[in-house]
């Protein structure tokens, strides 16, 4: 199943980069915006790449937070850490009171973990440890460059369509020579079908490897039913009180931390919170049943 997800991430990361060189191929009208695509996808995923993790962090206002100031959290985070395999990330707070929380960083060596204060007051310790083990699996898969990538890779396929809709407008006959000029259906598949397509396969990607990371929290802690009470808390709570910051990284958390109200029903980038309840459910009761199963063996034997 992992490798699966894995290959599903990749297959869909390739499609989005495909759209980034069919969008340059569009945008100047020969062979040679091929070659601009591509490099375009090249940049972007660099720039995710080495800042993403800054840009979210700044985003949230999220500050690093010393051990003398939280030494309970960073027990934890270091005892999770060491359970995943992982080293121990740098921890991250952020004054809000909506509880939620997120991972960032372009590997595991140079990852981050942000808690909500609202998240750190509302769960007991088996539900913040529930949390802190997803967020950590998102680590230790690499999600949080996956995430990055898939972001700004979207973000730009909307920016060359914007280009291309302002040349069409402002200077329709500068490009009068190129093969394509101002194909009316070029301009439609960047400004519309292009940045929509790139949304489907942001969110797809986002969905896959929530799922993964609720599957690594069980694992980490042994204790699925601890995120299902955890995801129904916050779940509840973080809808009464929404996060303020850049939409563009609501991917990273653990629940969506936008408003549900209105247009953002559109585009969720986290599978409902029931499918998710459902999926943990179900691993809990194969763990029971496997406990029981060895309990029956050794008593026979």
């Amino acid at each position: 199943m992992a490798a699966m997800n894995q290959f599903r991430t990749l297959a869909l990361l390739a499609l989005l980069s495909g759209l980034i060189v069919l969008a340059g191929y569009l945008l100047v009208g020969d062979e040679t915006g091929l070659y601009y695509g591509l490099g375009f996808a090249a940049v972007s995923s660099f720039g995710s790449w080495y800042y993403s993790d800054k840009a979210a962090l700044a985003a949230f206002k999220a500050q690093p937070t010393p051990r003398e100031e939280a030494p309970e959290l960073f027990e934890r985070l270091e005892r999770l850490s060491d359970r995943a395999g992982i080293p121990t990330p740098t921890l991250y707070l952020v004054p809000s009171e909506s509880p939620n929380a997120f991972a960032t960083g372009r590997d595991p060596n140079h990852a981050a973990i942000a808690l909500t204060k609202g998240i750190v007051d509302l769960l007991p310790d088996d539900e913040l440890d529930a949390v802190i083990a997803h967020e950590l699996t998102h680590v230790r898969n690499r999600d949080t460059l996956t995430q990055a990538v898939a972001g700004t890779l979207a973000g730009s396929l909307t920016f060359l369509g914007r280009i291309l809709t302002l040349g069409a407008l402002y200077f329709p006959m500068a490009r009068a020579g190129g093969r394509r000029g101002n194909n009316p259906i070029a301009i439609l598949f960047l400004l519309v079908v292009g940045p929509f397509a790139a949304g489907l396969i942001r969110m797809a990607i986002s969905r896959t490897r929530e799922y993964a990371a609720d599957a690594g929290a069980a694992e980490i802690t042994g204790n699925p039913l601890a995120l299902v009470r955890a995801l129904e808390r916050l779940e509840e709570m973080g809808q009464k009180v929404p996060i303020h910051g850049n939409p563009a990284f609501a991917p990273l958390f653990i629940i969506n931390p936008l408003s549900k109200d209105g247009m953002m029903t559109l585009f969720m980038t986290h599978p409902s919170t029931d499918d998710r309840v459902q999926r943990l459910k179900a691993m809990a009761a194969e763990i029971a049943g496997s406990t029981a199963n060895t309990k029956e063996l050794s008593s026979s034997v």
